[in-house]
């Protein structure tokens, strides 16, 4: 079938993105879905990070590709050995295919899915084909999804099933920065009650994590960023401080408001300084984790004796240390009962003809989450 799809050829165009238009918008021809394999009717999709960081370079990825991570889908066909799923059903797609039954799968690690890792990596499905081509050219997959088009064809493991009672442009969402935010704070983490967590970097995910830093019921929160208005955003959400990250001495006004630092400290800005400054404001005792994508070249320097004399820990956070069939329905049931407002983390929507601009604003902060409704 022929589709429309936001193809990503090259990286690293300049800024301003509207004008250098890296993804262009392209029919191209889609296969149908194999064994294990699902045709799915893109609803809506989030512009996250991740899909900039293959934009701009920092993380470069095979090209050219059917670009995008974040989505929420129907369910249009399935192929052999594909059970549990009919057509019409509401679907969010997990961005790492998870196979079950690797060594990391076996012990509940779902995010270190080793297929699902090489796969991704190479730009295939997990059966390794591609479904996806132009005049006769294969166009890599990414993340498994490839969420900004029309229609996908994806892993069955890649699939996870939820209510028709959320709507499909808020269930995107779930599929990367509410998986990872939150995922962060209830697994990764584990904070329970009474705990304290600061947050470093307010995007998506970082807001995802100060909701389930709320929802975890932790009784300090702190948020950091570079810019006030994504700390008025964190206050209203549930905030107890919130620092400017570009203050001269903001690790030491962090300590000296919460008593020597936070138990948890949670990196999501992908940059080395901002895992620095979260190792900083870390108490004795305590935990700094990150899930910032920095670049592959990326070094950050923390003091080794820290981590004897003050028996402090570090640990990295991949999509949010989720089991995705077990947290996604999971986490939309906290939303649906009003606990975990993801909705206020939706800055606006638009059609995929827009996509570039979307992007623009992302690179300058300017919204949080953006969705392309795919029916616009």
């Amino acid at each position: 079938m022929r589709v429309t799809s936001a193809i990503l050829r090259q990286s690293g165009l300049p800024t301003p993105y509207a004008q250098s238009h890296p993804l262009s918008i392209e029919t191209i021809e889609l296969a149908p879905p194999g064994p294990d394999e699902v045709l799915i009717k893109i609803m809506a999709a989030g512009v996250c990070h991740s899909d900039l960081s293959g934009i701009n370079g920092n993380r470069p990825r095979p090209l050219p590709v059917a670009l995008g991570h974040e989505a929420s889908a129907t369910v249009e066909e399935v192929g052999a050995n594909v059970t549990g799923l009919k057509r019409g059903d509401h679907v969010v797609m997990s961005f790492l295919p998870v196979c079950g039954v690797c060594s990391s799968c076996s012990v509940g690690r779902a995010s270190l899915c080793e297929p699902g890792h090489a796969a991704n990596a190479r730009g295939t499905l997990l059966s390794g084909q591609r479904r996806f081509s132009c005049d006769g050219l294969p166009l890599n997959h990414h993340s498994g999804v490839s969420a900004f088009s029309e229609y996908s064809v994806v892993s069955k493991y890649s699939v996870v099933k939820i209510t028709d009672a959320i709507s499909l442009t808020h269930a995107a969402l779930f599929g990367c920065a509410v998986m990872t935010g939150v995922g962060m704070i209830v697994n990764t983490c584990s904070v329970r009650p009474g705990q304290s967590v600061a947050i470093v970097g307010l995007g998506g995910v970082g807001l995802s994590a100060l909701l389930g830093a709320v929802a975890a019921c932790a009784s300090r929160i702190v948020a950091i960023d570079m810019l006030p208005e994504k700390l008025k955003l964190a206050k209203s959400l549930g905030a107890t401080d919130t620092f400017l990250a570009s203050a001269p001495n903001v690790a030491e006004e962090i300590r000296a408001a919460t008593g020597g630092g936070t138990d948890y400290a949670v990196e999501m800005a992908g940059v080395p300084r901002a895992f620095e400054l979260a190792f900083a404001i870390t108490r004795r005792g305590g935990l700094t984790a990150s899930a910032g994508l920095a670049r592959p070249d990326a070094l950050f320097q923390v003091p080794p004796v820290a981590l004897v004399t003050e028996e402090r820990s570090i640990r990295g956070s991949y999509m949010g240390s989720c089991v995705p069939s077990r947290d996604i329905p999971r986490f939309i049931d906290l939303f649906l009962s009003g606990k975990l407002p993801v909705d206020k983390l939706l800055s606006s929507t638009g059609p995929l003809s827009e996509i570039n601009e979307a992007f623009d604003k992302l690179d300058r902060g300017e919204i949080i989450r953006h969705v392309i409704e795919m029916n616009r």
